[in-house]
């Protein structure tokens, strides 16, 4: 298990999972919200339609392809 923090909030998670699994199995459906405010969370799940979007480490990624990794600082945007 490796320990990243979420909204920093503490978060244990298998190596090697996807950064979207990792929210899904925490409760977090919800990753962002749309310019307009609607919820936004995972869609696709490979990567096209950008809906996981979160920022890790100061950079905007997509969470449903990027691999969870020890020290990861992800923000939602939303607590």
């Amino acid at each position: 298990m490796i320990e990243l923090t979420v909204d920093g909030r503490p978060l244990r998670a298998p190596a090697g999972q996807s950064l979207a699994a990792v929210l899904l199995q925490a409760g977090r459906t919800v990753l962002r919200d749309s310019p307009g405010g609607n919820p936004r969370g995972l869609y696709c799940g490979i990567g096209v339609c950008q809906e996981c979007r979160v920022v890790v480490d100061g950079a905007v990624v997509r969470s449903c392809v990027t691999p969870v990794s020890a020290g990861m600082r992800v923000s939602t945007g939303r607590t």
